[in-house]
């Protein structure tokens, strides 16, 4: 802390004299010394100096000043200067308006620049780098607009401030600027530049600053080099970043953290290891983007690992990478682990933390662990809201959602992540009309849903099939300018469809299609296709998909599967099974395989169905067997046909739409007899009962025109995400 500096008497100014400078005056640059000892020094009174090395050391002292932003010492300074006769001096004017700019007294500062007889470069630019520092870019850009002359310092300060504020587009103009006034940049312009371009994306705008430095013969430059390899990186271009990385003549633990991190978001954790490694001197920020890359790909054994080195060297984790390394144990139930960090939490002292709280809440919540995630709860302070909407997202997650509706009621305080979880929660549970009723009591509390909500909205009112009110919901998303992510996109999507409007599917679709850059708008249209039977439609829009770069989910394939089925296009359906994973590196699951089985049963495959129940890595359920059955009564194959029975018997033993099936393949096949009683087995006063029960979830219509699986339902569903346990 700075010590006030108070003269006994201001010192009067020296009589011009030849006599050697004293000892004390600073001959090396202010930074090296020792500020607040340096300042002190000033205040002693003395003789014998010089009239230069008097204002020299005003000069200096004033730096001092600015770099401890020590106003009052620095006004003390003014009123030596005003006293002396010093303020005509440039050299003191200008170091009084930089101390003020740099203590943050802009006002100090502008009396001085405005009290100039004419506008000079010097003092130009240490005016418009305190507007920059204060964040007054309206006042910035005025000043620079009238600058007499704009050099690399101007345009870089301008360019800096624009680039802070995020006014990218802005800056990159005063860049074109500057270049059109032949004004050249030096490193510190096109570190920002480039940090700036980053920001924008764009690997061809990398690519032409990256030529720019090498012209500019900066490519040397740590900063510059360091901002490029970010910038690759940032364009998903982690090989070209490599490769300059690889080139830069000298690296500092910034670059090696650049390179690290590139990898680390990219998933590629093994070349990430491998920079990791070479890291000759490794800091928290090297360790914890290591560990987060390896919890990205859900590889929580070695972030644990990881951790526990880092640990060894010396280095303790930071209250972010807890709350990472926590949050991953919660997604991936590793509840031993989980305790672990919530005993290094409560040992380091972060429990108090109100986001921590909610963290360590969310965790056990995310392992089932609901009463000690209420414990946490309880001792948590109970005015941060984090808390309240960590259990309340907690209960939902375990279905819980009486005791979810009951703790909401007790809220003290609701902001908008509140209403659209329990929104989510009503609708996750099919009591779409508690959804739909809880927010109009939102809108109505005054709090803007956000694109969060909107999706819970939009698929409550898809499972109803309310169209006016979906078309409301629509319009509400544009007046009130919503932002339209891609999972708001898909929930549009997905509710028209489900409404019936599938052409107002589509035309949302073609609007929003080139500003995509997930799959999930894309899986909606594909498997809304193909529930209203346009599968040649559904199939092409697939084929656009496969040229883009997307990355497909295993839902995209249950829409692709499904439209397969409707058009009986059983070759073309194998061959995008087999691509799931030769191609795409996606494990099929149960609803792949059924879709599989229904189309293989509806081409009279029969055999080549059974053979695939026989292949899966997991048991076929209800919906698999009571699909092969249906193909077997449709096509006469009495001997699967039972065997499919038996099975379907073996899980669930009071279906009655098998006994109906077998009965009408014993028909076929002329066994009157056995047809009959297996027709009497089926009380047809408890029958509708019977068909009630049958497979909640699945629509099980095991017809030969109806799909068996709910999975076309389920994977545009705006939740499917949650639904299917994929990200």
């Amino acid at each position: 802390m700075l010590i006030s500096l108070r003269p006994k008497s201001l010192t009067a100014l020296p009589p011009f004299s030849s006599a050697s400078p004293l000892k004390w005056v600073s001959t090396t640059p202010t930074q090296k010394q020792n500020p607040p000892h340096h300042l002190g020094l000033f205040f002693e009174p003395r003789t014998h100096q010089s009239h230069i090395d008097y204002e020299r050391h005003i000069v200096s002292i004033l730096k001092s000043c600015a770099s401890l932003s020590a106003l009052v010492q620095g006004q003390q300074l003014h009123s030596l200067v005003l006293k002396s006769g010093l303020l005509s001096n440039t050299f003191i004017h200008n170091s009084l308006t930089s101390m003020y700019s740099k203590c943050g007294s802009i006002s100090g500062a502008e009396a001085l620049f405005r009290s100039c007889s004419e506008l000079d470069p010097v003092s130009c630019n240490i005016m418009l780098a305190g507007y920059v520092k204060s964040g007054d870019l309206d006042n910035a850009r005025q000043l620079f607009d009238k600058m007499p002359h704009r050099g690399c310092v101007s345009y870089t300060t301008m360019i800096m401030g624009l680039s802070r504020n995020g006014s990218w587009r802005e800056a990159v103009e005063v860049f074109r600027d500057m270049r059109n006034a032949g004004v050249v940049p030096n490193d510190l312009t096109m570190g920002t530049v480039v940090s700036m371009f980053s920001q924008l994306g764009g690997i061809w705008n990398c690519r032409m600053l990256h030529g720019l430095v090498v012209k500019l013969q900066l490519d040397g430059m740590v900063l510059v080099s360091t901002n490029l390899v970010k910038a690759y990186c940032a364009c998903k271009s982690v090989g070209e970043a490599r490769r300059l990385f690889d080139e830069m003549p000298e690296r500092n633990v910034v670059t090696w953290n650049v390179m690290l991190n590139g990898y680390c978001k990219a998933g590629l954790v093994h070349l990430a290891r491998e920079v990791f490694e070479r890291i000759d001197v490794k800091d928290v920020v090297s360790w914890g983007t290591m560990i987060d890359g390896y919890v990205q790909v859900e590889w929580l054994s070695e972030a644990l690992m990881m951790c526990c080195s880092m640990l060894r060297a010396g280095l303790g984790p930071n209250d972010v990478m807890l709350v990472d390394l926590i949050s991953a144990c919660g997604r991936l139930e590793a509840i031993c682990e989980g305790l672990q960090f919530h005993g290094r939490i409560i040992k380091g002292g972060f429990d108090c933390y109100d986001f921590i709280q909610a963290t360590i809440i969310n965790f056990y919540a995310g392992c089932g662990e609901m009463i000690p995630a209420r414990l946490q709860f309880e001792k948590s302070i109970k005015e941060h809201v984090a808390s309240w909407n960590a259990l309340l997202a907690g209960y939902i997650r375990n279905q819980m959602i009486d005791q979810a509706s009951e703790l909401f009621d007790e809220m003290p305080e609701r902001d908008v992540f509140s209403w659209s979880c329990m929104i989510s929660g009503y609708t996750q549970t099919e009591k779409s009309e508690l959804a739909l009723e809880l927010f109009q009591r939102m809108v109505s509390s005054g709090i803007q849903p956000n694109e969060i909500t909107m999706v819970s909205v939009l698929s409550a009112i898809a499972t109803l099939g309310r169209w006016k009110e979906g078309i409301w919901a629509h319009e509400y998303i544009c007046e009130n300018s919503i932002p339209l992510n891609d999972n708001l996109s898909a929930a549009i999507i997905d509710m028209y469809a489900k409404c019936g409007s599938i052409n107002t599917a589509l035309e949302v679709f073609y609007q929003i299609q080139d500003k995509t850059s997930s799959v999930s708008p894309w899986n909606a249209i594909i498997c809304g296709l193909a529930m209203h039977g346009h599968a040649p439609m559904s199939l092409e829009i697939f084929s656009h998909l496969q040229r883009r770069d997307i990355k497909l989910n295993s839902i995209t394939f249950i829409g692709v599967l499904g439209a397969c089925c409707h058009a009986g296009l059983v070759e073309v359906g194998e061959m995008y099974f087999k691509s799931m994973e030769t191609v795409y590196h996606i494990q099929p699951n149960i609803k792949h395989y059924g879709c599989m089985v229904d189309l293989l049963g509806r081409a009279g495959r029969v055999v080549d169905a059974e053979k695939l129940i026989r292949s899966m890595p997991m048991k076929a359920d209800v919906v698999i067997w009571g699909t092969l059955l249906a193909a077997c009564t449709t096509h006469g194959n009495l001997e699967i046909g039972r065997m499919a029975e038996k099975n379907l018997k073996l899980l669930d033993p009071s279906h009655g739409a098998s006994t109906v099936l077998m009965s009408n393949l014993l028909a076929d096949a002329g066994m009157w007899e056995k047809s009959s009683l297996e027709r009497q087995v089926i009380d047809l006063a408890t029958l509708p009962h019977i068909l009630r029960k049958s497979s909640p979830g699945r629509l099980i219509n095991f017809g030969p025109d109806i799909t068996n699986y709910k999975g076309l339902e389920i994977c545009c569903h705006p939740l499917s995400s949650s639904i299917e346990g994929e990200q």
